[in-house]
């Protein structure tokens, strides 16, 4: 009788324990996904980051070049 009841408890440990796994590999699968996106996002980012600092930098020098027309004439 006591035999049956450990084998039936290691049954079921080891049915946790490849349930278990499987959850596991669900969110580590799950974390790989989620850190490609943040860093496609975090790429986005920094190319508008750059695009919009390099139009401001252009626009300052596009609007000094006007003033510096309007003075001439």
């Amino acid at each position: 009788m006591m035999k049956e009841q450990l084998e039936k408890r290691l049954a079921e440990l080891k049915a946790e324990l490849v349930s278990g796994q499987k959850v596991m590999a669900d969110l580590e699968a799950k974390q790989a996904n989620l850190r490609d996106t943040l860093l496609r996002i975090s790429g986005a980012i920094q190319i508008l980051e750059e695009i919009t600092s390099s139009t401001e930098q252009n626009g300052n020098q596009n609007n000094k070049y006007v003033q510096e027309e309007l003075n001439v004439q």
